[in-house]
């Protein structure tokens, strides 16, 4: 459970490009409603902070454009966008509701190739968004939380910076394509249970 004052920090300070593992309903489609961001409107939905946790952190790579809405991160509109990927693959397990954000802030690009060409040749600023990372997750107020990084360039960054300090795990970046009900699979395969107690009262706030 997250508290009502770490939600809106998280909202106010780090919401245009931080967001959770939770989503609405499909719907028809398999990407219906994935950008309805009333989930986490606390007056349509206040029980949603005992969804919330940190207990891991779902990590990407970078923004491939501005967020407009606060915690619209992974919760993309366009037709184009995968996200419901992950909205299939996460519901009913130990991640629903954990944190997402990416490891490099506020730089827009699409080619994950481009955005490691130019940390390669900008270390200072890779080690800037890395304390920037600290911080966020200290604003959590979570201990030893698991890092989860989607696809193998957010992994060798988050590895080369963070490894000593969290454990990390590598899942497939949603954007390969392969089909929702594979995604599943592949992740329940990869992701270790977070061990949280009181399953059933978990589930029933889903």
């Amino acid at each position: 459970m997250i508290s009502i004052d770490t939600f809106l920090t998280i909202r106010e300070q780090y919401g245009h490009f931080a967001s959770w593992a939770v989503w609405a309903e499909e719907g028809v489609k398999p990407k219906d409603n994935i950008g309805d961001l009333s989930v986490f409107d606390l007056e349509l939905n206040p029980s949603i902070l005992h969804t919330l946790h940190a207990k891991a952190i779902l990590l990407g790579l970078n923004i491939s454009r501005a967020i407009q809405r606060p915690l619209g991160n992974f919760h993309d509109t366009r037709s184009q966008a995968t996200d419901y990927k992950i909205r299939y693959a996460l519901r009913g397990t130990d991640y629903w509701g954990c944190y997402m954000t990416d490891i490099i802030k506020d730089f827009e690009e699409k080619s994950s190739g481009k955005m490691t060409n130019f940390l390669r040749s900008h270390r200072d600023f890779e080690k800037e968004n890395i304390l920037k990372l600290r911080q966020e997750i200290e604003t959590l107020d979570v201990v030893n939380p698991l890092l989860v990084v989607f696809g193998k360039d957010a992994e060798m960054i988050a590895k080369r910076n963070l490894s000593d300090e969290f454990e990390i795990v590598c899942i497939p970046h949603y954007a390969t394509y392969t089909s929702k009900e594979k995604y599943r699979s592949q992740l329940e395969e990869i992701l270790p249970s977070l061990n949280i107690i009181d399953k059933d009262a978990y589930q029933n706030s889903l």
